[in-house]
């Protein structure tokens, strides 16, 4: 049986990874679509693609650009994808209001010109738009659902609303299957160090392991619904399962605010988080998003998706992978100082100087901080 083909944009984001590994799990054949500027940016498929046994080399990736409409008619003429996710975009809010016009381009515009490209070359396709609550910004009614009305308070917001109605319009005009999954706020280990949840839970790890000191941090009191996004790659599957297009809101229906996030990030790892965070007021938006919390209760009746992992489960999962890397990191640097001490002193002496590769096992006799950040691991809130 021939294998069903996948293209993802924005194959190398957090999103894009996941995805990546759900579909290969299922037997598909999977093409991401990446910048000539993501060829160093890798890192979260790099298991993927040094491991072709893996997914029994099924992951191919081609060079292309959502700012290229041509490129995009000839990889779908050549591919004839069964399914298309795109995940593509300038995704970060703050970011947007410095960059407004590129976010338009990409985030926008990018969808156009793909939609477009499908239209074109007439390929029976299945079409994943890759929407966001941010488009609700200053909500009008909470929770939100598909019916709540749009009112974005970014550059990216409004990016993403215009991207919805034109996978919208294409669908009622041309007839392209094609849905919008309105995902809300969703994290993990793989999440850009840019973003406020691993900022606080990359901050919180190194701060125990005695790399930092402070975290500066923008708005405590924004509220959001945070879910985990390894299993909301599963909803934007089971989108383009169904037997006809629809738009989806995929959202734990919890909310809490960043304070909480700082409180179960620090705490996790022992520490009192008043005594390490700072507010700085250059990391407020020029127009804040109060709360955002999603009703994804269509998706559970017509999907069958929910989630699985609470909040606090979320947090502990990105602060072990953030303390572990924080280990590492010290680890690291203790061995490389104590090497190069090693080769001053040979040299001194008229000796060789001989530069050993510490392992693991090393870590926790060249670093006594070793100890304390792996007691942390176990460390939980009574």
């Amino acid at each position: 049986m021939e294998k069903k083909k996948a293209l993802i944009t924005g194959i190398t984001g957090q999103d894009g990874s996941y995805l990546a590994e759900f579909l290969l799990d299922k037997g598909y054949e999977v093409h991401g679509l990446m910048r000539r500027g993501s060829t160093f940016n890798t890192s979260r498929i790099d298991h993927l693609i040094e491991n072709p046994e893996i997914n029994d080399q099924s992951l191919f990736l081609h060079y292309g650009d959502l700012s290229d409409s041509t490129s995009m008619i000839k990889l779908l003429y050549r591919l004839q994808p069964d399914e298309i996710y795109n995940l593509a975009a300038q995704s970060h809010v703050r970011v947007s209001f410095d960059m407004p016009e590129y976010t338009g381009d990409i985030t926008a515009m990018g969808t156009v010109r793909l939609l477009e490209a499908i239209r074109e070359t007439g390929i029976e396709t299945r079409f994943y738009q890759a929407s966001s609550s941010e488009m609700f910004g200053k909500v009008v009614e909470t929770p939100q659902t598909e019916q709540t009305p749009f009112y974005p308070r970014s550059p990216y917001g409004c990016s993403k609303v215009y991207a919805y109605w034109t996978t919208v319009n294409y669908r009622e005009s041309y007839g392209i299957f094609a849905c919008n999954g309105i995902l809300f706020n969703h994290e993990s280990p793989r999440r850009g160090a840019t973003f406020v949840t691993r900022k606080v839970t990359r901050a919180a790890a190194r701060i125990k392991a005695g790399i930092e000191e402070k975290l500066y941090i923008g708005n405590l009191d924004a509220r959001r619904d945070w879910g985990y996004a390894k299993e909301y790659v599963e909803a934007m599957w089971l989108m383009l399962q169904q037997d006809q297009p629809d738009d989806f809101v995929i959202a734990t229906g919890e909310c809490h605010s960043v304070r909480e996030l700082v409180e179960l990030a620090f705490g996790y790892v022992g520490l009192d988080w008043r005594k390490h965070v700072a507010i700085d007021p250059k990391y407020y938006r020029p127009a804040e998003v109060d709360i955002l919390l999603g009703d994804a209760s269509k998706a559970r009746r017509v999907l069958g998706w929910q989630p699985r992992t609470s909040f606090p489960e979320l947090i502990k999962i990105m602060v072990d992978h953030d303390l572990q890397h924080s280990i590492a990191d010290v680890a690291r640097s203790k061995a490389f100082s104590k090497a190069k001490q090693e080769s001053i002193s040979h040299e001194n002496t008229g000796a060789e100087a001989s530069v050993r590769i510490v392992s693991v096992a090393d870590t926790a006799r060249l670093n006594p901080l070793y100890s304390q950040a792996e007691e942390a691991m176990n460390f939980r809130r009574g």
